[in-house]
């Protein structure tokens, strides 16, 4: 339980330690060299020693290998584990896969660095195949036809989810950190979020989606994004590692044998389901912070003024194509919301509604290009790139939205951010008639 309370701590000081988490991803990559392109770093270059492969008795156990980035995932790490999977798939000396991550996280998700030099480069191409190779890799694990593990022993953010939560199995252990951070970041909940978290009970998902608020690992069970819970991550790893087997029942025996029971705690947000789905049932932003203002003055509840400070931190923009894309998800297949999921992250890359995504880059101390690379920046990059280089974060951590409040973002906007870049431009293209997804 000391470990619980300590998780629980983490979330009086949020947003700041989940913003730390991604600064310092974002800055240990590109301080140590301003005129060094992201992909000239070996970590990025390295697939191999970026994921590891151990052989087990009857199994694959796949450690995502980027400790310092918090096992953040590059595209070629994406083409690695899909060549692994597809393999194993058709080999039948592997029975199941497991995946875990070294360090303290299992995967803080994408790695947005490369995405952001790649933006700065004006390399939309490159974008693209990041987006599209990691969404077809967790395609792939939601239609896996061999029972999957995955270990979340650590943060677990974004595309770490995506590469988890379709599995077959979710370990949740006493480290387990989980967050939908990116309205804070100025993106939107991807790599299949819209599915997941539509898929919680009540309107916890649009909570999580536009709050980017933390579940530790019990809560993760409590609601149903994990499968069981350990305080023996090393007793299961062991358990899985000897399994001669491809029976899920006979592996999910070994999850529970050495799984623990443990409640959510009181100041637990699955303890306050009739306040939040009162409050996140309405149909617009607006109405759920006006639910949530009206509810702190009827109640003067502390929890309701700690949420309404989250909303009106993070991107307004965000915020609402959050909540559509949830809303949204909540009536589609994970293939749908993938397919969907691809469209608006090309958007949010190109630009052309709003750069918030770079707001946040640029206030977080990211040494980049000097100010010769604005002559090479893209012109569908609505704002200019001249001077951007090291910049303190604000002591409020209070970034410059555009557009910087709810009202001034308009429907077109919102609608935008669902719609191809071009009429011309492909879909994600999913092998939905081989592989029609389980969930």
């Amino acid at each position: 339980m000391q470990r619980l309370s300590r998780t629980r701590h983490l979330l009086h000081r949020f947003p700041e330690n989940i913003l730390k988490e991604f600064t310092r991803r974002t800055s240990s990559t590109l301080s140590t060299s301003i005129n060094t392109p992201l992909s000239d770093h070996p970590p990025i270059t390295d697939p191999d020693s970026a994921v590891l492969v151990q052989h087990n008795a009857c199994s694959r156990t796949v450690l995502l290998n980027r400790p310092s980035f918090l096992n953040a995932l590059s595209t070629s790490m994406g083409k690695r584990l899909q060549k692994l999977y597809k393999n194993w798939e058709n080999n039948p000396d592997v029975g199941f896969v497991v995946m875990k991550g070294r360090g303290r996280a299992f995967c803080a998700g994408g790695d947005i660095v490369s995405v952001y030099d790649m933006i700065r480069e004006g390399n939309i191409e490159g974008c693209k195949e990041f987006f599209r190779t990691l969404y077809k890799f967790m395609y792939l694990v939601g239609t896996y036809l061999k029972p999957h593990v995955s270990i979340l022993n650590g943060i677990t953010m974004g595309g770490g989810a995506g590469v988890s939560i379709p599995g077959t199995f979710r370990v949740a252990t006493d480290k387990t950190t989980f967050a939908t951070p990116e309205t804070l970041v100025g993106f939107h909940p991807d790599a299949g979020a819209s599915f997941h978290l539509s898929h919680l009970p009540g309107y916890l998902g649009e909570y999580m989606a536009l709050t980017g608020d933390v579940l530790n690992g019990v809560e993760m069970v409590a609601c149903g994004l994990a499968t069981h819970y350990t305080l023996s991550a090393v007793a299961i790893e062991d358990c899985l590692q000897n399994l001669v087997t491809d029976d899920p029942s006979v592996v999910e025996t070994c999850l529970q044998k050495y799984s623990d029971l443990d409640y959510p705690s009181n100041a637990s947000v699955i303890r306050r389901a009739d306040t939040l789905n009162k409050c996140f049932s309405h149909d617009t932003v607006e109405e759920i912070i006006d639910a949530l203002e009206s509810e702190a003055g009827k109640t003067n509840d502390e929890w309701c003024n700690s949420i309404l400070k989250k909303l009106k931190y993070a991107s307004p923009l965000s915020l609402k194509v959050a909540l559509r894309s949830i809303r949204e998800g909540r009536f589609q297949t994970l293939d749908q919301c993938l397919i969907r999921e691809y469209r608006m992250s090309l958007q949010a890359v190109a630009g052309q509604v709003s750069s918030d995504i770079l707001e946040h880059v640029r206030d977080n101390n990211i040494k980049t290009q000097p100010e010769s690379a604005e002559s090479k920046s893209p012109p569908l990059l609505k704002i200019s790139l001249k001077g951007v280089r090291a910049r303190l974060v604000d002591k409020d951590f209070a970034p410059k939205w555009d557009p910087p409040s709810l009202e001034h973002v308009t429907q077109d906007m919102v609608d935008q951010y669902f719609s191809p870049l071009s009429p011309l431009e492909p879909d994600l293209d999913l092998p939905t008639k081989q592989r029609e997804a389980f969930m």
